[in-house]
């Protein structure tokens, strides 16, 4: 119930839950003949909207997740942990296993490990059960890594958790057991600082090893004029973005109250 409420909860504060409250209490305003009031909500309504799906404030929220961990030189660890949230499992249209926005993060886990970074691959994630049926994020990204030259046997897969935490806690048991200290963290790079909160507060010392960034540095310096012009107009894309961004920054301040980062 904790896990669902969680997933809940935080939609009446993500741009369209939050829209669509203002605008039904702006609508009975409107009915019990408050006009003033129910026009002000419709207005700040679609000002979240707007503002939200625009370009330039997807971009400014985004980056201030993205840029707290910057690709660097990569170091040599004893193992590579990755965080799950990457995959759809195989089921009925889908003819395998699929990747979501967050694909890259087992790519470049693959890379990494076909570059010799570690010789250690530690794939986390569980599944949701109330989310409908399919392996474990783990198994998933596992089978993935297989076809991409990666062998079962460079694998340990934590296939219980069912959030960042959780993650944390599985694979800190994993290390410990088999004395492993150095090890590289993959995930998008937003998700990456509540990551690394998560992972110290734990007592570990991950290296930073972000991938799936959104924006990039010519989201932020357009220089055309028509670019401009878009960049202040609606789009979904853009309020994709700002949601999963704003629900980075409602988990560590989530995280932080529950003592986790």
């Amino acid at each position: 119930m904790d896990l669902f409420l969680s997933k809940l909860l935080p939609l009446f504060i993500y741009p369209i839950g939050l829209s669509c409250l203002i605008l039904m209490v702006s609508i009975s305003a409107i009915l019990k003949r408050r006009s003033r009031l129910g026009i002000l909500g419709i207005s700040v309504a679609i000002a979240i909207l707007w503002i939200s799906s625009s370009g330039g404030f997807s971009t400014w929220i985004v980056r201030s997740l993205e840029k707290q961990y910057l690709p660097g030189e990569i170091s040599q660890a004893d193992a590579i942990v990755l965080l799950g949230g990457a995959t759809y499992s195989q089921l009925p249209p889908r003819p395998w296993i699929e990747v979501s926005e967050e694909g890259d993060r087992v790519l470049y886990t693959a890379k990494l490990y076909r570059e010799n970074r570690a010789p250690l691959i530690i794939p986390t994630g569980g599944r949701v059960e109330w989310k409908g049926p399919g392996s474990a994020e783990a198994e998933d990204m596992a089978t993935l890594m297989e076809t991409m030259g990666v062998p079962r046997s460079a694998m340990i897969l934590e296939s219980k958790a069912l959030n960042t935490y959780e993650n944390a806690v599985n694979v800190k048991a994993i290390l410990t057991e088999r004395n492993i200290g150095r090890f590289l963290l993959v995930t998008s790079a937003t998700h990456m600082p509540r990551s690394m909160m998560i992972f110290r507060k734990l007592g570990m010392n991950p290296i930073a090893a972000p991938t799936d960034y959104w924006k990039t540095d010519r989201d932020a310096n357009l220089t055309s004029f028509e670019s401009r012009i878009l960049n202040l107009l609606p789009d979904a894309d853009n309020l994709r973005d700002t949601n999963r961004a704003i629900k980075e920054y409602i988990g560590i301040v989530i995280y932080k109250l529950k003592g986790w980062a």
